[in-house]
């Protein structure tokens, strides 16, 4: 007998549940009751302690929130705990605790070990910990993708990691095939591109500018338009400063300067304080014939060259054509010829380029047919292996003369060009290979093996939903298994035979099941019923164990309707003492 991973769950205030603890048996606890909406509640409770979605619908009307809260054992070196402890959580002596908070608003939180984590945390553990299946689940396998995804999980890494070759591979062939699709498609948009292209540098590399040039320019031609007012005002400033030779009574600041220094010059020796102003003074007086000078050569060097002056707007003029089309400024001008000249480049090698990428597309084509030809075969020993270890449940789940198995095909490519080559044929093919699975049933001898989809019952696709997981659990096992009414549709001697086969896996694994079946029911080492009150305004709902009298009371009920009919008691004692017996 395993220990049991999850150990007991407290709901408050979910959907119809106010206040209920679910304490789960190491081995088989089956849950059922009279109401649909409680057993859901305590599935639904699982799906968020496990990172499911939040819905605020689920909390009960009238409350704030609505919590859910698990305790589960695990050992200190698995992958639960380390990931656990990664995140901050602690164990307390072998024990997790989980919690998950549910607002009506919608907001949602979740505690692992004490500690506050993200929600996807919760999915993370999960994948360790519980392996959840429904009749939604029975559904899904209807449908060829799923059993794809159930084979291949099956072989494990014999198709895991050819099939990681393969998606790889498959993605860069997309990649390439729509790169090359781009350049033949657009062929005709590229060329036009690329005359644009040339035009517009064959006109930048015509005027040939040059970087600030614009700036330089722009401040010379305003020099040389205003030249007689920039001589005149100069060599009147310099009139004010130095003197003007043609007045000799003018008084100039020079003059002016040079007296105050000499008047301070005599006194200087008196004062320290007037001695260091008139120093300044007299640095002012060196200044002052500074600047004097520079503005006698500046007014001297002007030259009002029309000549330059046109030449100069001329060159304006034509780097104006150019930033009027290709940039704000010369500079931005130079970087898009720079970037056009590249994107030219590209667009000229395009030939090359396609001739390469038509080459790598056929190299892929040829390393995907491999690929899905190793996927073929993988899948189909694996095929072989799985559909006998299924067809062998099957057997322990009266249905002794059912076969299961697969049937592995390629379809034609209704172009060579769109599908690649697999055992000599131009086969189509997808992000997962080119087989097309499909679980096939033969319920009978003699019957015709017929999708599982169109050849099983309600009852029939239940059992085979079960024999898969029991599969699955000899060959990649999780601690727990959680079934929702998978029984649906099952009934006499097959329930019984369910009941039987559940009570085996849980030698070895944790199961749960929310059941109608007395039959199941009675195999399970731990029953809970779901219970519904209602004081005619409130519907209430709790979670009971059930042991000795009251279990054949609830068995009675199940079976019968009756919880008091003679028959029913007795035929529900019968059952629990055929389980003990024969589990």
């Amino acid at each position: 007998m395993v220990v049991s991973v999850l150990e007991e769950m407290r709901i408050r205030s979910l959907g119809v549940i106010d206040d209920a603890v679910v304490e789960l048996s190491p081995g088989f606890t089956a849950v059922t009751g009279e109401t649909g909406a409680g057993k859901t509640m305590v599935v639904t409770s699982l799906g968020l302690l496990l990172g499911g979605r939040a819905d605020p619908a689920l909390v009960r009307v009238g409350a704030k929130a609505a919590v859910v809260e698990g305790r589960l054992a695990v050992d200190g070196r698995s992958a639960v705990a380390v990931r656990a402890e990664e995140a901050g959580a602690e164990l307390d002596e072998g024990t997790l605790l989980i919690s998950r908070t549910l607002s009506a608003e919608g907001r949602s939180r979740a505690h692992v070990g004490g500690r506050s984590v993200p929600v996807g945390l919760l999915g993370e553990l999960a994948d360790d910990l519980v392996a959840v299946h429904g009749q939604t689940d029975q559904q899904g396998l209807l449908r060829p993708a799923r059993q794809r995804q159930a084979l291949d999980r099956y072989a494990g890494d014999a198709v895991s990691v050819p099939l990681a070759e393969y998606a790889g591979a498959y993605r860069r062939l997309r990649a390439v095939a729509a790169t090359l699709d781009e350049l033949t498609t657009r062929a005709r948009e590229r060329a036009q591109e690329a005359d644009l292209l040339r035009f517009g540098l064959d006109e930048v590399a015509a005027v040939e500018p040059v970087a600030g040039e614009d700036v330089e320019l722009a401040a010379e031609a305003s020099r040389l338009g205003h030249a007689e007012a920039l001589a005149s005002s100069a060599t009147a400033a310099h009139a004010a400063l130095a003197g003007n030779p043609e007045d000799p009574e003018g008084i100039d600041a020079a003059t002016l300067v040079a007296g105050a220094h000499r008047a301070l010059e005599s006194v200087r020796a008196h004062d320290p304080a007037l001695a260091a102003l008139a120093d300044r003074i007299g640095e002012i007086g060196i200044l002052l014939a500074d600047v004097a000078g520079e503005l006698a050569g500046y007014a001297s060097d002007l030259d009002a060259d029309p000549r330059r002056l046109a030449a100069v707007e001329e060159r304006r003029a034509a780097l104006g054509q150019l930033t009027r089309k290709y940039g704000a400024d010369i500079g931005e001008v130079l970087a898009w010829a720079e970037s056009g000249a590249a994107r030219l480049g590209e667009l000229d090698g395009d030939d090359e380029r396609i001739a390469e990428l038509t080459a790598e597309r056929d190299a892929l084509r040829a390393e995907l047919g491999e690929l899905a030809q190793a996927l073929t075969d993988a899948r189909t020993e694996a095929a072989k292996r799985f559909a006998d270890a299924v067809t062998a449940e099957l057997a322990s789940l009266a249905m002794p003369h059912a076969r299961v198995s697969f049937a592995i095909r390629q379809n034609e490519a209704g172009d060579a060009d769109a599908g690649i080559e697999v055992g000599g044929r131009a086969v189509a093919y997808g992000p997962h290979g080119a087989d097309d699975v499909e679980l096939l049933l033969a319920p009978h001898p003699g019957a015709q093996p017929r999708p599982v989809a169109k050849g099983a019952s309600g009852g029939e696709l239940s059992r085979v939903m079960l024999a898969v997981e029991v599969v699955f659990a000899g060959s990649a096992p999780v601690p727990t298994y959680l079934f929702d009414e998978v029984d649906a549709g099952v009934g006499g001697k097959a329930a019984v035979e369910v009941g039987r086969r559940l009570a085996r896996l849980a030698q070895t694994a944790q199961v749960v099941v929310v059941t109608h079946l007395p039959q199941v029911a009675a195999f399970a080492d731990r029953h809970l019923v779901v219970e519904k009150t209602h004081d005619g305004a409130v519907t209430r709902s709790g979670v009971r164990a059930m042991e000795g009298e009251a279990r054949v009371r609830e068995l009675s009920r199940m079976l019968a309707g009756q919880e008091d009919s003679e028959l029913a008691r007795a035929h529900a004692e019968e059952l629990l003492e055929a389980a003990r017996g024969g589990a």
